[in-house]
């Protein structure tokens, strides 16, 4: 996987759950989890923003681009 979500990391830092940010952001917690382990295949623009909001931070904080060498460049 090319990105990595590390919304564990910015969770662990602001001591919250992922109850409460699910609550925070109406968000099921099964949907949340598929995006906190790197399961999800897309992420609406509405609900990174909502969790930027609830965890006051960038979206860059939360999703890392990693050079994937599976995938040769064209």
């Amino acid at each position: 996987m090319a990105i990595l979500v590390r919304l564990d990391d910015k969770l662990h830092e602001r001591r919250m759950t992922l109850t409460e940010l699910a609550a925070r952001v109406d968000i099921t917690v099964a949907n949340l989890s598929i995006l906190k382990t790197g399961k999800a295949k897309a992420i609406r623009f509405s609900t990174l923003e909502a969790i930027c909001v609830a965890l006051d931070c960038q979206p860059g904080d939360l999703l890392l681009y990693q050079h994937d060498d599976t995938h040769p460049n064209p």
